[in-house]
């Protein structure tokens, strides 16, 4: 797999060292028990698979390059280039600046372009209107462009289907700015719908079978589908793609969802005809990632901790895997521990910040689960180690505890 030129500030001396770890103890990557860093009194569950993916440090590469080779310049970023605050405040000390706000909101006006400046392209890609607005002024934006090669894997199977006469159903954020990359693509070479969920799935099943009437299908799926979609004739022919940060789980059963449907309407022998097989648009990285917090399920813990960006989806639904079992605290970094009684986390369905008091059990030893999103740092979950590790007395030394590194409680 390519090397990129990450920089050093980004890596951690601790995680370097599990990873390495895991490397050489399971190559072939079947193992999705996590690796334990047994303190003495405190021990730290860490997931199998966790922090930058291909794609992240592909763009990280590519933005530092652009500030390197472009002194004097004017920079400028899309929209926040991942969903991690400590990178984009790097990109932003150093004199960056954001077009847009993760929600397409302009931050600066593109009228103000010219083809001196130079536009960053984030790992989310772009919608195609915009990228005509960049190249009408000048503006090469193929040579910062920092999208995520498995995001473009996803645009080449809508293409593909599109061209089929395929009506595209993606499953995503429809505010999310690779969702909203993916429409303009789906868009331009077919008709597209978005869907949040099994419940929307449902709902749209309801159109795809002629139960609801067309009134009420522009209210219920507003500013999510395409302008000359027509709920008669257009979902003749479906097929269902991702945001790629989606939980793989719930794309099959949304997939496997619409394929009863269309079983339903046309029977069994011609569903080829009406169905596409689009398989899974999931990147690697992101089932890798919850194949091991689904690996982290199967052990037992005082609690757990996920680290990442609070706008993150893939982030985010580690969360929700987690809370599946373990009390689970949603952290941007070791700032949200205020100290040894109080943690500030994230509360992701209400989209605040909440404040728990005597959050670490009042015991040792002390099982943690730790794990990150695919845009989080490695050096950001040391700092939490480092910061939980600091509330404590006689813990064992480093040299020690990776001299005893397993992936055993």
């Amino acid at each position: 797999m390519k090397k990129f030129n990450v920089p050093d500030f980004y890596r951690s001396p601790i995680i370097t060292k599990v990873k390495q770890y895991r490397k050489i103890q399971d190559p072939r990557k079947r193992d999705n028990s996590p690796t334990v860093l047994n303190f003495g009194k405190i021990s730290y569950l860490i997931a199998r698979h966790f922090g930058f993916c291909y794609g992240v440090e592909n763009a990280i590469d590519i933005s530092f390059k652009a500030i390197e080779e472009n002194e004097g310049k004017r920079i400028f970023l899309l929209s926040q280039m991942i969903h991690n605050p400590d990178v984009n405040n790097d990109l932003i000390e150093r004199g960056v600046q954001f077009l847009q706000d993760t929600n397409g909101n302009q931050l600066i006006n593109f009228d103000t372009l010219t083809g001196d400046d130079i536009v960053i392209i984030p790992a989310f890609g772009a919608p195609l209107n915009i990228i005509c607005i960049l190249e009408s002024k000048n503006i090469k934006t193929e040579k910062y462009n920092t999208t995520c090669p498995f995001v473009e894997r996803v645009w080449k199977k809508s293409e593909s289907i599109g061209k089929e006469n395929y009506t595209i159903i993606i499953h995503g954020k429809h505010s999310h700015e690779e969702t909203r990359a993916t429409f303009s693509r789906s868009d331009n070479h077919s008709k597209a719908i978005v869907v949040r969920d099994l419940n929307d799935s449902k709902l749209l099943a309801e159109y795809i079978l002629g139960n609801k009437n067309k009134e009420q299908f522009v209210i219920d799926f507003k500013d999510k589908y395409s302008e000359s979609l027509n709920i008669e004739t257009d979902f003749e022919r479906i097929g269902v793609i991702n945001q790629t940060t989606m939980l793989a789980s719930e794309t099959q059963e949304i997939a496997d969802f619409f394929k009863t449907v269309m079983i339903k309407k046309y029977g069994e022998e011609t569903i080829s005809n009406h169905f596409a097989d689009t398989r899974d648009t999931l990147c690697y990285a992101t089932n890798e990632n919850q194949d091991a917090t689904y690996g982290l399920l199967n052990v037992e813990a005082d609690l757990a901790i996920v680290v990442g960006g609070y706008n993150s989806s893939n982030t985010s639904h580690l969360v929700e895997l987690c809370e599946k079992k373990f009390t689970t605290f949603f952290i941007s970094s070791e700032k949200e521990i205020i100290d040894a009684n109080t943690i500030q986390h994230f509360d992701y369905p209400n989209k605040k910040l909440i404040t728990t008091k005597n959050f670490l059990p009042n015991h040792t030893p002390l099982n943690i689960i730790i794990t990150s999103g695919a845009s989080c740092p490695d050096s950001i979950v040391e700092g939490v180690i480092n910061k939980i590790n600091s509330f404590y007395t006689n813990l064992l030394p480093l040299e020690e505890v990776f001299k005893n590194i397993n992936t055993k409680i």
